[in-house]
């Protein structure tokens, strides 16, 4: 995420912002090279205790991760995390045929609201910055559900979604009054690092993002995953980012992930296939994502290269899992390159890497697969330029007609002398391409009064604390010449591989796709696939789409006997961004869908990414979801997807910002208060939104 603006987010002084370029340079590399093993220490404990903070008083400052709040140099002219070289407009994609829609949700047990922008940007203090998309981590097990997103944690009883960490409302003092975040832990706080932001001093601390997490039963454990980008330690840009950047792998001490967690840290600054000539090192070991089998723990990610455009390969990190699960001091740990230019076979060659090779989960504890010494298998797609056009990052057609099967043999060697195998098998699938952006209600249009950010935007007659013109809360004047806004038009992903799911002998995945519903316009869809991997043949495939309707952003989760629920994100020309889900299983294929009940999207995404005045210069990216989750525990199916809970009307988001109005001190929340412009007032609810985002997640529970 990297974007800029101004804001006055409390009835506070507008501070002066130092702004600086960054130099970026490469840090130390300590991480392991193309298929070699090493030890992974452990190099401290965490869990879900925030740590010291002084509370943020309000004052303006800078709200985003990537710079300072004007314009400063980025290390790459793209995106900080979660990168896609996908440009240009959307391929052509097939037709197909409405999906049917449930009357009725037999299968649906009860859902809640999980973690929000607000209590994001207001945890620890208000010492995080404002980030979107959430990218949606969820975990259960052993009566627990534990969510995870950019930037906080927290766990929740299965039994009725109440949250189980120690209430913090009276010690999170932000602008002079306690704030009530239902008790969520900032991720910063939960690994043992600094703030994200020290407000008070402007001091940077480290960037945590793209977390997730899976519960193994077989070790009664939660392992959890994050980037973590480190920021300069010295000079005139202290605080913006190096290039050092490490997974960060919490793993709870008990089956309770309300105790404390081990942290083990790896090293990927400098993991990728060169360290000179094309596409050269560091790198960026971009969206990290986490499977199991019977003897490992295994984290993927993308390396990308710090200091130019182009793609170095997925790479794969399996550790030991019992070595894990006991709280060892040094864990064996197996790093192989799958760019297919360093002892890895790929998928098409030797000059193809793996891209999003997204490594698979199992339900319960019976789904390994234990032949060839214990198999881990992983999904991928090859349509993107990341998987065609490595080098000049960009040129493809995005259309793909291959997924991949890899195959990792002989995991449970992780536990003394790892001597893993790696192969693949490109298995034919129908076509498959990249989608186009979503819609939601009045996309490309001018925001009304309901999308209160984006009308501020534009508004230049309101009178405010700041001046005639709405727009002055936000931006400067600079960035406000990039005005109208219209309703962003949210992302839809690329064709990149979503959460993979070993069941039943069975591989089940899904990807984002363009699909031409009942002959009608382009829209974004789900291609959803389930694999016999020992053959390398499809067992099942199909879309799920909708006349009307964007689908986004799918996640499977199995039973044992082959049952599942698919989460997604559903979005369209009527229906504000929801939370969706449809039935699924290997005989009956895709089943019908509907929003979950309570996951019905109350407004459009009013996100500071799909703004042009909050990311000039730069294009803007509308970002949305990022990736789903589903989790199986027992018989039960838990999903997470991100949607928009609530809705604020304008004179409600301005408050006492506006001349004459009412409402919180902080601007935007749309929580109840009674201060005035005076500054005089105390807030009496926790907000549904910021000034700047208004997401949230959904979980929900199902029984196949």
């Amino acid at each position: 995420m990297r974007v800029r603006g101004r804001t006055k987010l409390a009835l506070r002084a507008v501070l002066a912002l130092a702004v600086c370029a960054l130099t970026a340079s490469a840090g130390t590399a300590t991480g392991a090279s193309a298929a070699a093993s090493s030890l992974v220490p452990k190099v401290g404990t965490g869990g879900p205790t925030t740590g010291a903070f002084t509370p943020w008083d309000g004052s303006a400052g800078n709200e985003f991760a990537g710079g300072g709040d004007e314009e400063s140099a980025d290390a790459y002219a793209g995106n900080i995390v979660d990168r896609s070289l996908a440009a240009g407009g959307a391929a052509v994609g097939v037709a197909t045929t409405t999906g049917k829609k449930a009357k009725s949700n037999p299968l649906f047990n009860f859902g809640f609201e999980g973690l929000n922008h607000y209590q994001q940007r207001y945890s620890r203090g208000g010492n995080q910055f404002s980030v979107e998309p959430p990218d949606q981590g969820m975990c259960a097990g052993n009566g627990y559900v534990v969510e995870v997103v950019n930037d906080v944690f927290n766990v929740y009883s299965q039994s009725n979604g109440a949250s189980l960490l120690p209430d913090n409302t009276a010690t999170n003092i932000v602008a002079g009054f306690p704030r009530n975040v239902n008790h969520a832990v900032d991720l910063n706080s939960f690994f043992g690092y600094a703030p994200a932001i020290n407000r008070t001093t402007g001091v940077r601390g480290k960037f945590v993002t793209d977390p997730s997490c899976i519960y193994d039963a077989a070790t009664q454990r939660f392992f959890l995953v994050a980037l973590t980008l480190d920021p300069q330690v010295s000079g005139p840009c202290q605080g913006v980012f190096s290039c050092v950047n490490h997974l960060d792998l919490a793993v709870s001490q008990t089956s309770d992930p309300t105790g404390s967690w081990n942290i083990y840290q790896t090293d990927v600054t400098n993991d990728g296939t060169n360290t000179g000539g094309v596409n050269p090192g560091p790198y960026l070991g971009d969206y990290p994502h986490i499977g199991a089998d019977a003897n490992g723990i295994y984290l993927t990610t993308n390396a990308y290269p710090w200091h130019g455009n182009g793609f170095s390969g997925a790479q794969i990190y399996a550790y030991s899992k019992a070595q894990l699960a006991a709280g060892a001091a040094n864990v064996t740990m197996k790093h192989i390159d799958t760019s297919g230019k360093v002892n890895a076979p790929s998928d098409a060659g030797s000059t193809q890497p793996g891209f999003t090779v997204w490594p698979a989960q199992s339900p319960g504890t019976g789904s390994f697969n234990l032949t060839n010494g214990g198999t881990e298998y992983f999904l991928s797609s090859n349509a993107a330029d990341e998987a065609t056009h490595t080098v000049a990052g960009t040129g493809g057609d995005y259309v793909g007609h291959n997924i991949v099967v890899w195959s990792l043999t002989n995991t449970s060697s992780l536990n003394a002398a790892p001597a893993l195998g790696l192969s693949t098998e490109l298995v034919g699938v129908n076509t498959y391409a990249l989608p186009p952006k979503q819609h939601q209600p009045g996309s490309g249009s001018a925001p009304g009064t309901e999308v209160p950010q984006g009308h501020c935007l534009n508004d230049e007659t309101t009178a405010t604390i700041a001046g005639t013109g709405c727009w002055k809360l936000l931006v400067s004047p600079t960035a406000h010449a990039n005005r109208p806004e219209v309703v962003a038009s949210p992302d839809s992903n690329d064709t990149r591989m979503q959460q993979v799911t070993f069941a039943n002998g069975k591989l089940w995945g899904a990807l984002d796709t363009a699909l031409n519903p009942d002959g009608g316009a382009q829209r974004a869809g789900i291609a959803w696939y389930i694999v016999n991997p020992s053959a390398g043949k499809l067992v099942l495939q199909g879309y799920l789409g909708s006349t009307g309707h964007d689908f986004t952003y799918p996640a499977i989760g199995v039973l044992a006997n082959g049952r599942g629920i698919m989460a997604f994100t559903d979005t369209g020309d009527s229906t504000y961004p929801s939370a969706a889900y449809a039935s699924i299983d290997a005989n009956a294929g895709i089943g019908e869908w509907n929003d979950v009940p309570g996951g019905t999207g109350a407004a459009v995404d009013d996100g500071f990414s799909g703004y042009k005045q909050q990311n000039a210069p730069n294009p803007i990216r509308s970002r949305w979801g990022d990736y789903g989750a589903a989790a199986v525990d027992g018989n039960s199916i838990w999903i997470a997807s991100e949607y928009i809970a609530a809705a604020c009307d304008y004179t409600t988001w301005g408050g006492p910002f506006f001349a004459g109005g009412s409402g919180d001190n902080l601007l935007g929340t749309c929580a109840g208060g009674t201060f005035k412009a005076d500054g005089t007032g105390t807030p009496n609810t926790p907000g549904s939104r910021t000034a700047l985002a208004n997401w949230s997640t959904r979980i929900s529970k199902f029984t196949p």
